[in-house]
């Protein structure tokens, strides 16, 4: 992060080529500074071993234990068929339980003369399964001896750092380089300004950096990660309050709704009152629009808490005050359906220049990428002439030919489909920036918003619109209790014979090529030895089985859209009683006739993903049922979040859950990608406090000096954390 010259020397010219090639391929650490901030994730103490009890399946590991026995056989196999072949057979212990180690060929001859019983030593390996036991195939090892030994001076002290490491770079090599390097860490520039440093009692960086890698007590350690906290939670938000700064010195247009205009005529035809919750977020927004500076808001809030009818009123105070509002979705089949329900919600309001249409009234278009040529055109002339005030669409909208009269408010549904390119490209067609409404219905736990959406001001929608149906959710454990699974089948036939419709949703479509590259397998898949449930062959088999004589339907990505939009609206017409889909019902469908819904393998879903498409089904008056489907054991963790999300309908409640089980790579937009998250000692949710006072702090030096001229140190170190994908990963939702 704090790159000056001795911190920005390239590792092939301190390590040699080899290492440093290892180190930039595997780990993305390119400089001497990359590597001093590339922390410990653990520290062994000497005396005291690390738990074999719990290892991860299919993960790397470093484990300190002591050799309980070695055996060698001998075997015969192809290569050496006179039983010629050897294996060494080494049990490690750690006193919490006990690991295999095997050695095969001529491997085996160095091992067996080092791992004697009694030797303790760090191994590092993949933890794999073999006859149903963990076990680390040709581990590499350092022998830990007395405290003649050069590697007591290594891993200097009784506690010793373990690094997150790879295959090809085991922790203790990472750990001879830092120490290699250590010493450049004295000339590391501070980013924290020194009043803020000396007020909060933290150590400088120099000596954070020291104790997180050659610490001689526990107390060293936390004095180096209280300070590096900071630095992450400070340099993150000051990126961020620099955001917000310059937004704010942007000018927009002001829009004010007329006091008789469309979003009062819009008004007077709802059939119901807008909640507590909308009226005091419409609030919140109508006063955004009407300054001087383009609105950045955020508006998150259960799935069907209303979120649509507040953006719908935003969009008609706009076009009262003479602008366009655009609405980007992230599907053609959920930008149709917006358009749908809006024209719907509008009804004569909708119908702009045509006969019938009423004296405010719009043109409220559709644009997306697989409409015919003259709807194209039509729509497109629509919106440079102005005719239209509402324009719904995807990606399509953001393209080059895609000009309007005057645009005036863009509002993007689902904020974690869309880069912040996107975003970028759709306000460049305001011929000043456009306000910016961000909707999404994924509950945010308040320091994720502040930590993510930093750029944003957050408005939530916390209680449900009156008729909104309570929804039970059961988990059903189809392994332990197979006839909890046949009830399933028979609850879903009870919900069709009282007139009402259900969802079966699964992990997989079905008919992808057995690619063996592609299917990476996670533990819990080894253990199975099977892939997950798939859309088409659970179709079939229910359409034969269970739910024989029901109008069973299949719907997801890889259809065309036609017919996606086909069997979209025969289920919304009740035709279909059942529809097996993939996620592609996450967001955004309405069928309120839908009270029933079937999640198989459920385990395989996120914990936010399930409460999104839980949220599909009670939409109407009738009670919603949600059973998730699993084969795994009661004990095991992915058992556990399922009676989470059976246990409440809390969505911020359970994004908590889901950010303490995932940790946060996959909330700040990186999982996707599979890249690090760029936090590596700060913890969202545990560390909220520190976010909020660093979010206080960075605000005031932001605006006491916008360009940071008086801390260089604090400059360096936003440099370093924007030129990587991290310019991204700030915008990005």
């Amino acid at each position: 992060m704090d790159l000056v010259p001795a911190l920005e020397e390239p590792l092939k010219k301190v390590l040699g080529p080899a290492t440093a090639k290892v180190m930039a391929e595997h780990l993305g650490l390119h400089s001497v500074g990359d590597l001093l901030h590339h922390y410990p994730r653990r520290y062994e103490e000497r005396g005291q071993l690390t738990h074999l009890a719990d290892l991860p399946l299919d993960e790397h590991v470093t484990v300190v234990a002591q050799v309980a026995d070695a055996r060698l056989h001998s075997f015969a196999s192809a290569k050496a068929p006179r039983g010629k072949g050897q294996r060494l057979e080494v049990t490690i212990t750690d006193g919490s339980g006990r690991l295999q180690l095997v050695f095969f060929g001529s491997g085996v001859h160095k091992p067996h003369k080092e791992l004697l019983p009694g030797t303790r030593a760090m191994f590092a390996g993949k933890v794999s399964l073999f006859n149903r036991r963990l076990q680390l195939a040709h581990p590499a090892y350092e022998l830990l001896r007395g405290d003649a030994e050069e590697s007591v001076e290594t891993w200097a002290g009784a506690l010793i750092p373990i690094y997150p490491a790879t295959a090809k770079l085991e922790s203790w090599k990472i750990g001879k380089a830092i120490q290699t390097v250590l010493p450049s860490a004295q000339e590391a520039l501070d980013p924290l300004p020194e009043s803020l440093r000396e007020g909060r009692g933290l150590v400088t960086l120099p000596e954070a950096l020291l104790k997180i890698h050659r610490p001689h007590t526990k107390a060293d350690i936390a004095d180096a990660h209280a300070r590096l906290k900071w630095d992450e939670a400070f340099v993150l938000q000051v990126a961020l309050a620099r955001r917000r700064h310059a937004d704010a010195q942007l000018p927009a247009v002001p829009r004010k709704p007329a006091p008789d205009g469309l979003l009062a005529a819009f008004d007077d035809r709802l059939p119901f009152t807008l909640t507590d919750g909308q009226q005091k977020v419409s609030k919140e927004i109508f006063d955004d629009l009407a300054t001087d500076h383009p609105m950045h808001r955020l508006l998150q809030g259960e799935v069907g808490s209303g979120k649509t009818m507040v953006a719908l009123r935003a969009m008609l105070a706009v076009v009262d005050a003479g602008g366009q509002a655009a609405m980007l979705a992230p599907t053609e089949v959920l930008a149709q359906q917006h358009h749908r329900s809006v024209v719907e919600m509008m009804g004569e309001l909708a119908e702009g220049g045509m006969l019938g249409g009423a004296e405010h009234a719009t043109k409220v278009v559709l644009l997306t990428g697989s409409m015919g040529t003259a709807a194209r055109r039509q729509a497109m002339l629509d919106l440079v002439t102005g005719e239209a005030g509402i324009v719904i669409g995807t990606h399509a909208l953001i393209e080059d030919k895609v000009q309007f009269h005057d645009l005036g408010l863009v509002v993007v549904d689902e904020q974690h489909r869309f880069g912040v390119e996107q975003r970028d490209a759709l306000r460049g067609k305001g011929k000043q920036p456009p306000h910016l409404l961000v909707m999404t219905a994924t509950p945010i736990p308040r320091t994720v918003a502040m930590t993510v959406f930093g750029d944003l001001e957050t408005s939530v929608l916390d209680q449900l619109p009156a008729g909104r149906s309570p929804i039970a959710s059961h988990v059903v454990p189809a392994a332990d209790k197979p006839h909890f699974l046949s009830r399933a089948w028979e609850r879903v036939r009870e919900e069709v014979e009282n007139g009402h419709q259900a969802y079966v949703v699964c992990p997989r479509i079905g008919d992808e090529e057995d690619d063996p590259k592609k299917a990476r397998k996670s533990a819990e898949d080894e253990a199975e030895k099977r892939p997950p449930l798939a859309v088409l062959e659970i179709a079939d088999q229910l359409a034969k089985g269970p739910l024989r004589g029901l109008a069973v339907e299949v719907l997801h990505g890889r259809m065309h859209p036609d017919d996606k939009d086909a069997v979209m609206r025969r289920f919304a017409a009740g035709e279909t009683h059942v529809l097996v889909a993939t996620t592609v019902i996450e967001v955004g469908v309405n069928v309120p006739n839908a009270t029933a819904m079937v999640i198989m393998d459920a385990d395989r879903f996120g914990v936010s993903q399930l409460h999104q498409l839980r949220g599909r089904v009670g939409r109407g008056s009738a009670a919603g049922l949600c059973l998730l489907v699993t084969e795994m054991p009661e004990a095991s963790p992915a058992r556990q979040r399922l009676n989470a999300v059976a246990s409440t309908l809390d969505g911020f409640e359970l994004s908590r859950i889901d950010l303490e089980q995932r940790r946060e790579g996959d909330v700040l937009g990186q999982a996707q990608s599979g890249a690090r998250t760029s936090l590596r000692v700060l913890a969202v949710i545990e560390d909220e406090e520190i976010i909020a006072e660093a979010r206080e702090e960075a605000t005031a030096v932001v605006e006491a000096d916008p360009e940071l001229t008086a801390l260089p140190g604090l400059r360096t170190a936003l440099d370093a954390l924007l030129d990587e994908e991290r310019e991204q990963y700030l915008e990005k939702g």
